[in-house]
């Protein structure tokens, strides 16, 4: 197994038909060809549920979500899937260049020079659901993105307005842990470090509490690949973490989303400078004070669901906390979402408008002479 637990190649060759089964029982996976850049091949992956064993006891809601993970991560969350299709929401995964099932032996695990190379993973994905930029369906769509996902998926909305009925963020990475002013400080000697040597690799922070929290190997729930999402994670360069910061610049200068925006967030965080049994129940990894100040900065219409005893990653908190997670996100979908806007109603002719008014004494016009036919 090559560093990092990279090479998925054996089970997601290129080549293969355009739909596989994929590692999750019950689900599939289409690769989807990107261009080359200077690492070589670039692939990103889309995952669904297999048409055989989608929930057919539920009405068609006419909505497609399309999901997309945070940093060191990939799409493992099949409750997350369970949940939206118990809406009647078809539920599609997107793992990002150089992530997960995307990550080849010759790429450097998540790098980037420009989150808006993203653009292209995403409108490959929206391609294959229909939602290009001339759809070929007429089902609504809604995008999901988690940490560093959600951040990207925001950039992407702001770039593409009108693409887009509404917008879930999951603990959405939209300020850096230092904030604005700790941001601007590291980000002259970040940025010279990513011209000189941008692929090199900067101190690692994870000490593994996160993962400590949330996989069954150790003392979480959920069963995660460790191939595709070390517990440390990975060492971030500094081209990748320049990028990240110029996505926060942006945001502070507002996005002007006018599609529908939730975010979900956890109540609480905590530094990861030590283990301590509150990690349980905070968020370990992002400030979510500083992200919450950042929400408004989105666009006009935006919901902010502050959950108590949330982990970082909402969807993947205890069971109780989970409840209040699908409850506050099915009530934001059934009020901006679920029902499709009524059509306008057309404008009635003239003749009409002047006929009812004359009938009601409103009208000053003599009446309109009705040919017989």
């Amino acid at each position: 197994m090559a560093q990092y637990g990279r090479g998925v190649s054996d089970d997601a060759p290129t080549d293969a038909p355009v739909w596989t089964p994929d590692i999750l029982p019950g689900f599939e996976r289409r690769t989807l060809e990107l261009g080359p850049d200077f690492e070589g091949e670039v692939v990103a992956t889309l995952v669904r549920r297999a048409p055989g064993a989608a929930r057919r006891d539920v009405p068609d809601a006419g909505v497609d979500v399309l999901y997309a993970h945070g940093w060191t991560d990939y799409f493992f969350q099949t409750h997350l899937a369970e949940f939206w299709e118990s809406l009647g929401v078809r539920f599609f995964a997107l793992d990002l260049r150089k992530y997960g099932r995307s990550l080849r032996d010759h790429q450097t695990p998540g790098f980037i020079l420009d989150l808006k190379t993203y653009d292209e993973d995403v409108e490959a994905a929206l391609a294959v659901l229909g939602h290009g930029p001339q759809p070929t369906t007429d089902r609504r769509l809604v995008l999901m993105g988690h940490s560093t996902g959600g951040l990207i998926l925001s950039l992407w909305t702001a770039y593409h307005p009108g693409r887009i009925a509404g917008l879930v963020l999951n603990s959405p990475w939209l300020e850096f842990q230092t904030r604005q002013m700790g941001r601007r400080m590291l980000e002259p000697g970040v940025r010279a470090q990513a011209a000189l040597a941008p692929r090199s690799h900067l101190i690692n922070v994870d000490l593994g509490y996160y993962a400590r929290t949330i996989s069954s190997r150790l003392e979480g729930e959920w069963d995660v690949d460790p191939r595709f999402r070390p517990d440390e994670g990975w060492r971030a360069t500094p081209a990748w973490l320049a990028a990240i910061f110029s996505g926060h610049e942006r945001v502070a200068r507002g996005l002007g989303i006018e599609a529908p925006v939730l975010v979900l967030l956890s109540a609480h965080s905590i530094s990861p400078v030590r283990w301590s049994e509150a990690m349980r129940r905070t968020d370990t990894v992002l400030d979510v004070v500083g992200i919450a100040r950042r929400v408004p900065d989105l666009g006009s219409i935006v919901t902010i669901a502050r959950i108590d005893g949330a982990l970082h990653d909402v969807t993947l908190s205890t069971p109780e906390v989970r409840d209040v997670v699908w409850r506050e996100t099915a009530r934001w979908f059934h009020g901006y979402v679920g029902v499709r806007p009524a059509a306008r109603p057309e404008p009635e002719p003239a003749w009409l408008t002047r006929l009812r008014e004359w009938f009601t004494g409103r009208g000053t016009s003599p009446a309109p002479r009705l040919r017989r036919s």
